[in-house]
C-alpha cells in the first residue's frame, strides 16, 4: 500500500500566480493545479513555454474557486467548485474567475502540462 498526500508532493511546477503539484502512484500521476486570481494560462503558462494556447488534454475536478476553458470557436466554459470537467486537447486558454483562487485536481494530461 501507498499513501501520498499533495503536503509532500513528488514534483512542483511553479508559474507566476500559481502552482501545479504532482503526486504519482506507480505509473498514475494526479496533479493539484492552485491559481490565484489574475492567472491566466496564455500569460503565465504557454509565455513561457512559446505556446498561445494549451493542447493538453484535462480531465479532472473543482475544488474550490472559478475558472474558464476558452476554446477558438468562441466557446467560453466556466468551471466552480464541485464540476467534473473534461477539457480536450483542442486548443484553449484558460483564466481564473473571481477574487478567489482556483484550486482542481487533474486525473489526466498530468506528465504533459506546463512542459514544452
Amino acid at each position: 500500500m501507498v499513501l501520498k498526500q499533495f503536503g509532500q508532493p513528488d514534483e512542483v511546477r511553479e508559474m507566476s500566480n500559481g502552482k501545479y503539484e504532482i503526486v504519482k502512484l506507480g505509473d498514475v500521476a494526479i496533479g493539484r493545479a492552485t491559481y490565484q486570481p489574475g492567472w491566466k494560462w496564455s500569460v503565465d503558462v504557454g509565455a513561457s513555454l512559446g505556446q498561445e494556447f494549451c493542447l493538453v488534454e484535462h480531465r479532472g475536478l473543482v475544488l474550490s474557486g472559478k475558472a474558464t476553458a476558452a476554446f477558438l470557436n468562441g466557446a467560453i466554459i466556466e468551471m466552480k467548485a464541485g464540476d467534473i470537467f473534461y477539457v480536450p486537447s483542442e486548443a484553449h486558454d484558460s483564466w481564473v474567475v473571481g477574487d478567489e483562487p482556483y484550486v482542481s485536481l487533474h486525473f489526466s494530461g498530468v506528465e504533459k502540462y506546463s512542459k514544452a
